[in-house]
């Protein structure tokens, strides 16, 4: 008998976040590539929201949010690659019309 299709719900504070999995290149504004290898400092990652708790007050389903991939809970479904993490990991939302942001862009 196969196993039924489940709902993932978050619980409390948490986020459901996957990140674009890529080679890990980078190619600067100038135009060098920068090997995946390459140790510099700790860098923040885009991933976009696929799940949010009923405690979690700034993010919704669809957002892009800026994290640190350092020291995330990681799972699988269905093939894909998601983290966990508390909403006070995260340290900006990319939304399309803001009040107070920042003036940036993407």
């Amino acid at each position: 008998m196969p196993d039924p299709k489940l709902e993932i719900q978050m619980l409390h504070d948490r986020v459901m976040v996957r990140v674009k999995q890529g080679s890990g290149e980078r190619r600067s504004s100038a135009g060098i590539v920068i090997p995946a290898t390459a140790q510099m400092a700790k860098r923040l990652v885009w991933g976009e929201v696929f799940g949010v708790g009923n405690h979690v007050r700034t993010v919704k389903v669809g957002n892009r949010v800026l994290f640190s991939p350092e020291d995330q809970f990681e799972f699988e479904v269905q093939g894909q690659t998601y983290l966990v993490m508390r909403e006070r990991d995260l340290h900006a939302v990319a939304a399309q019309t803001s009040e107070d942001g920042a003036g940036l862009y993407l």
